[in-house]
């Protein structure tokens, strides 16, 4: 099978690239979408905030938190449900070297879209229809967010489907106790199969269209089961055992995020052995080497408790994602401040200020705000995020954006943001990070204690 294009094809590529310079990004749009291509020329990018810090810009999943093995769980589920595989434990599914680099940090679209591509040749059009109906059951009479609902219908309507739900026997599907019992599954077979409804599946939008449905199915059922107080049981069979979480805050975000807004000051400092566990034990830092790490983070509280930053979280999901998951990173993180190393006063004004994503964050820029069709790596989401936090693009050279992904890397530059940082974790390590002009794969731990947030030095001595 040839290679999946994540961008654009490689002619089309080279011959725009040609006529243009390496300062430029050219990004696919869906099939459905004229122009085929956006090209979108990149900030000049620079590995240092010389002029201070304004303001932080930050992604969602992989990099403030852990949920990016529930949106992949999703898409190999969705991808398994296509193929007749949903029983079959022998096949491996997913491919994280070849498949991870175009499924993490675009729109779900675009996720869904390319896996159509690369697994359509194996897809069972029985399984394919049977599972439709079935996601479409459990999202109408289960599914909480009322936009997903609205989103399904014109997705059924689209393709030829939009008298199922008043179907009797769709109507006693969706009545089921159990979606997973083998007389649903029936029932959702038998439905497909009645030849009463149209199922036009023909093209590669019609089946993204599809896919999206059977994938959002499945990554809301684990949501749900987070948000009633089941997401242990759940991490065990998404995750394997080992006591991880679902849903939980990747290493370092609290102190960061308390850091940016200038509530550490120069006790940041003592945060140093907390923050430089990771590491420590990865080989990344020495113990000789904490003594400045710090200098450095005290020196860097101080200067933030000068000038705190507006902070804006920015993702692809959609909002009722992005609360859920952000409200259970926060409840995380209250949890965890009992243990930081600060005075009874200062832990209740923190817990006052982490009481919600929306009481900490100056901005909060999702997927609801724009279209699929807009999201990383177009600029959109960023743009909408300078904006919402007030600042302009002369001011954008003291903005920093943070990404676990090559597309979001490349949003952040096209949006006018001059210091990009990548922060890959085990799921993104085969993307590309050119646009990029930091690339931390310590983490968050790593910019604060061997980079400073990556200020000017002479910054940090006043």
């Amino acid at each position: 099978m040839s290679s999946i294009p994540k961008f654009a094809d490689a002619e089309t590529a080279a011959r725009l690239a040609g006529a243009l310079s390496d300062q430029y990004a050219i990004v696919a749009n869906p099939p459905y979408i004229y122009p085929p291509y956006d090209v979108y020329p990149l900030s000049k990018g620079t590995p240092v905030l010389e002029n201070g810090l304004l303001a932080a810009v930050m992604d969602m999943d992989g990099t403030t938190t852990t949920t990016e093995p529930c949106c992949i769980n999703a898409l190999d589920t969705m991808v398994r449900r296509c193929c007749g595989r949903d029983e079959d434990r022998a096949w491996p599914g997913l491919d994280q070297v070849r498949d991870y680099p175009h499924i993490i940090g675009n729109s779900t679209t675009k996720h869904v879209e390319y896996l159509m591509r690369a697994y359509g040749d194996s897809f069972q059009q029985e399984a394919l229809r049977e599972n439709l109906v079935r996601g479409a059951a459990w999202t109408l009479s289960c599914g909480r967010d009322p936009g997903r609902k609205r989103d399904l219908r014109n997705t059924l309507a689209a393709l030829g489907l939009g008298e199922l739900e008043g179907d009797p026997a769709f109507q006693h599907l969706m009545a089921a106790q159990d979606y997973y019992a083998q007389e649903s599954r029936d029932q959702a077979r038998a439905i497909a199969e009645s030849g009463r409804h149209a199922f036009n599946l023909e093209g590669i939008s019609n089946l993204t269209r599809a896919g999206i449905e059977i994938y959002y199915q499945r990554y809301h059922e684990v949501l749900g089961w987070v948000a009633d107080g089941r997401g242990d049981e759940m991490a065990e069979q998404v995750l394997g055992p080992g006591g991880k979480r679902l849903i939980g805050p990747m290493p370092g975000v609290g102190v960061f995020l308390a850091l940016l807004k200038g509530w550490l000051g120069t006790e940041a400092g003592d945060f140093t052995e907390l923050l430089a566990q990771p590491l420590l034990a990865a080989g990344m830092l020495e113990q000789a080497e904490l003594p400045a790490c710090r200098e450095r983070l005290a020196r860097l509280g101080a200067y933030l408790a000068r000038h705190p930053a507006r902070v804006a979280l920015v993702t692809s999901s959609i909002f009722y994602e992005a609360d859920l998951v952000l409200t259970e990173v926060f409840r995380i993180l209250r949890t965890e401040l009992g243990q930081w190393p600060v005075a009874a006063e200062k832990k209740q004004f923190l817990l006052e200020h982490f009481a919600s994503p929306h009481v900490y964050y100056d901005g909060f820029i999702t997927a609801t705000d724009s279209s699929e069709i807009r999201l990383k790596p177009h600029r959109d989401l960023y743009s909408m995020a300078m904006h919402e936090i007030g600042l302009y693009p002369e001011d954008f050279g003291k903005a920093v954006g943070f990404e676990d992904s090559e597309s979001g890397t490349i949003a952040i530059r096209a949006a006018g943001i001059r210091v990009c940082c990548a922060l890959p974790f085990h799921m993104t390590t085969g993307h590309r990070f050119e646009a990029a002009t930091r690339v931390c794969p310590g983490g968050l731990p790593e910019v604060m204690l061997k980079h400073g947030l990556f200020l000017e030095e002479s910054l940090l001595k006043g």
